[in-house]
């Protein structure tokens, strides 16, 4: 079989897998979110259905474009990887400049344009992942290079300064695990990967106790005792642990909770996973987190059959990207780690994260369609 232009669409057999997965996941998190929001939403709007029929809308958009997404080449993205990147770091100094964009806030990470607010490391992250993609394939032989090598770091060190001060410690985390792990992949010879993370460690030791993260040392304190200001600073995380203990093992039932009757804070946002543990129960709540497995699983599965390497790094840095997120926030809701403030993908609400939360998702399929084409 003649080998495919790139300017053709992709007409091989997409990850039916993978996409079932992808409508499983977003399917039952718009059941929870609905569930979970409905309280907070009447309390403060007068209606019950304002989060969930956004989300439902954009879901509706996002499945559609992730569909269309999947049908392109995936090479097609390669020649905005700069372009992208550059954007992204406007942006991300924009939102810097600017005052707090939404009330109640005293971050600035939204940008806010008439009904539609987004946050600038969103987009980061994904134009991280497909410069990084983009650089390591075309230069994979120069990844025992120090001066490549100290390239990369330096277009990964970028975004994530900008976005540390924000402040914004998990997307920061974010970013910069997702650059590591694609430089790991990619051939970063194992001297480079112990400095580099001795010297993350340091810098985010050092970031701590310089105050550019100040914040950071409160978290530290009431993660390790919410009940030491359990009114305040530690109200949100005892009343996660609440409302997970309550659900015991199979849960009160999909609508029960009690904790979303404005006791736990966000319980739409970055506590969703509570509510769910509350009505699920542990079961519930491991099958969830399988799913998320099975996701990352066939993600890397994609990823390794590929037809290249831009296509390999493309699907394995965009899935990471959803398992990285997924663990960190149910990390946070247990309080295993401290809170971050992160959303749980495919959950969460937030129509346009949602929105380009599918459309990388329809890129991966775009790479599973581009590792039929070749295999047959």
């Amino acid at each position: 079989m003649a080998k495919k232009k790139k300017s053709e669409p992709l007409n091989g057999k997409l990850d039916i897998t993978f996409l079932a997965l992808v409508l499983i996941l977003l399917t039952t998190g718009l059941v929870m979110l609905f569930s979970a929001s409905y309280a907070f939403s009447y309390e403060q709007y007068g209606n019950s259905y304002k989060f969930i029929s956004r989300q439902a809308l954009f879901a509706a958009v996002g499945v559609a474009v992730m569909l269309v997404i999947s049908k392109i080449d995936y090479h097609f993205w390669r020649k905005f990887a700069w372009v992208l990147y550059i954007v992204s770091i406007g942006l991300l100094t924009i939102v810097k400049i600017l005052p707090p964009m939404l009330k109640g806030k005293d971050v600035k990470r939204w940008i806010v344009i008439g009904p539609i607010n987004f946050q600038p490391s969103e987009i980061a992250k994904f134009a991280v992942i497909l410069l990084f993609a983009s650089l390591i394939a075309a230069n994979y032989k120069q990844m025992k290079s120090f001066k490549f090598v100290a390239f990369l770091v330096l277009l990964l060190g970028i975004p994530c300064v900008l976005v540390v001060v924000e402040p914004h410690l998990s997307a920061t985390v974010l970013i910069f695990a997702i650059g590591i792990v694609l430089l790991v992949v990619g051939g970063l010879q194992k001297r480079y990967i112990i400095g580099g993370v001795i010297a993350g460690a340091g810098g985010g030791v050092l970031a701590i106790a310089t105050g550019i993260i100040s914040y950071g040392s409160d978290r530290i304190k009431y993660w390790l005792d919410p009940w030491a200001d359990a009114k305040y600073k530690g109200f949100q995380t005892i009343q996660s642990l609440l409302a997970i203990g309550s659900g015991g093992i199979l849960g009160r039932g999909i609508g029960q909770s009690r904790q979303k009757y404005l006791w736990l804070p966000e319980p739409h946002n970055d506590f969703i996973f509570a509510i769910v543990c509350e009505e699920l129960g542990l079961v519930g709540a491991i099958v969830i987190i399988l799913f998320f497995c099975l996701l990352v699983w066939r993600g890397f599965t994609i990823a390794m059959r590929a037809q290249d390497k831009f296509g390999s790094l493309l699907a394995l840095g965009l899935t990471f990207q959803v398992g990285l997120q997924a663990m960190l926030n149910i990390w946070v809701v247990t309080n295993t780690i401290p809170n971050t403030g992160i959303s749980l993908p495919f959950f969460s609400y937030g129509g346009t994260s949602l929105l380009i939360l599918l459309a990388e998702m329809g890129i991966v399929l775009s790479v599973s369609r581009g590792a039929a084409i070749e295999k047959s």
